[in-house]
């Protein structure tokens, strides 16, 4: 990954444009991921048939706007989505913003090589009969993830656009060996203690993909027309990732299993569960730390990207050695806190206020700092931590979208009078 070639302080050049169907393949494959998976079947176990299925498609269908408007800012503007946070937050107010959003992803980094290794050494305890060591496993995972995000984008992009296609079969194959159950409609219909209303469920499902949505414009720059960012959201959340909540959501009910993993080798997968496991850990450990290195090149511009992967992915992996992060992550809850009203400033920003004022020569004479930006963010972060606590009532039962729309509205409020008129430069 050379100094230039990610685009971590510039616009993408047009020679680096790809087919949106390159794109979707990567947000594909998150949708894909063990998390998702489990979301769908804590969710199937915590309410009836019927609020599930509400409740996912409800889901699905906010996280989708959410991504479709971030999504195509990040395709019309060609700017990450910590280059936006410059220009929203002003250069000096947006390092605190950066650095929060690199921490937070290099803490998942690390959370997912842990969740990576232990499904790994039980499948392979459980499948074929090997016993192996767990720091091994953390430590391969960790450096081929790292090596994967040194080659940058289109590393991942070539990995993703052959993976994809493989876990889909993967997943295919589950429903499948669900429904040859003869007695699934009665299994899933049967009663069983509701633990989650619909707010809690809708919540699960965007909260778990909520900061992919915000940082989408990280890889949505690089879809040669707007529209190909909006044709990716929609396929990717409205599509795969909703048949893998319900897909999981069947295998729990065919196999009576409360674990995923259980869930898929009680429905015969075996090996098609290390695919699962293998490449969606991959490709989203790998995006985490894409990410991570973006953010921190966006506040730090000088550093070397090879040298800051390798250095981020080190620190990670380190951090999975120390098994510190079952406490890390009350702090990286706080942290994702601080994601979510962000996307409310900048949509308020882009949308409405300074429509002109997202393009690359922006940068080059920025403001310092947006006051107002920081308020409406403090306070929409302040929204979303009582409401995640209970502690205030949630105007729509979703934190995270508590926090975009309180965000959102008082940006408009307090930079009413500076509305510019204009439509969005770059937008193609």
């Amino acid at each position: 990954m050379s100094d230039h070639s990610e685009f971590s302080s510039t616009p993408v050049s047009e020679d680096q444009l790809v087919p949106w169907p390159r794109v979707a393949a990567i947000t594909a494959m998150v949708a894909f991921s063990l998390p998702v998976f489990i979301t769908g079947l804590e969710i199937y176990q915590g309410m009836t048939a019927v609020g599930a299925l509400i409740a996912l498609i409800a889901g699905s269908v906010i996280i989708t706007i959410i991504g479709a408007v971030m999504g195509s800012i990040g395709a019309k503007t060609r700017l990450s989505s910590y280059l936006l946070v410059r220009i929203a937050f002003g250069d000096k107010g947006a390092g605190f913003v950066n650095m929060a959003f690199a921490v937070s992803l290099l803490g998942w980094f690390g959370v997912n090589i842990d969740l990576f290794s232990d499904a790994v050494l039980r499948l392979a305890r459980q499948v074929f009969d090997i016993e192996l060591v767990n720091w091994h496993v953390e430590a391969f995972a960790g450096v081929v993830m790292t090596v994967t995000t040194v080659f940058g984008f289109r590393a991942i992009n070539i990995l993703a656009s052959f993976m994809a296609p493989v876990l889909a079969v993967v997943t295919a194959l589950m429903v499948y060996t669900a429904f040859t159950d003869p007695e699934l409609a009665q299994k899933i219909h049967s009663e069983r203690a509701v633990s989650l209303t619909i707010g809690e469920a809708i919540s699960a499902v965007v909260g778990g993909i909520i900061i992919g949505a915000i940082i989408l414009p990280d890889i949505t720059r690089f879809v040669r027309k707007w529209q190909g960012a909006i044709h990716t959201v929609f396929w990717s959340y409205m599509v795969v990732e909703l048949v893998v909540l319900i897909a999981a959501g069947l295998g729990a009910a065919a196999t009576g299993r409360d674990d995923i993993l259980d869930v898929m080798l009680d429905l015969g997968l075996g090996v098609s569960a290390f695919a699962i496991v293998i490449f969606s850990s991959w490709i989203l450990n790998s995006l985490n730390l894409y990410s991570a290195v973006l953010g921190t090149k966006a506040t730090f511009p000088r550093l070397k990207d090879k040298l800051v992967t390798i250095g981020l992915g080190a620190l990670g992996i380190g951090a999975a050695f120390l098994n510190i992060l079952d406490v890390f992550l009350d702090f990286l809850f706080f942290l994702a806190v601080i994601f979510v009203p962000v996307a409310g400033v900048i949509i308020a920003d882009y949308l409405i206020i300074r429509p002109d004022a997202y393009r690359a020569d922006t940068l080059a004479n920025n403001r310092a700092i947006s006051i107002k930006g920081f308020i409406a963010w403090l306070i929409g972060s302040l929204i979303s931590a009582l409401g995640s606590f209970e502690i205030v009532p949630a105007m729509t039962t979703i934190a995270a979208i508590d926090a975009i729309l309180v965000s959102l509205v008082i940006y408009l409020a307090l930079s009413w009078s500076e509305r510019t008129p204009g439509d969005a430069k770059g937008a193609n």
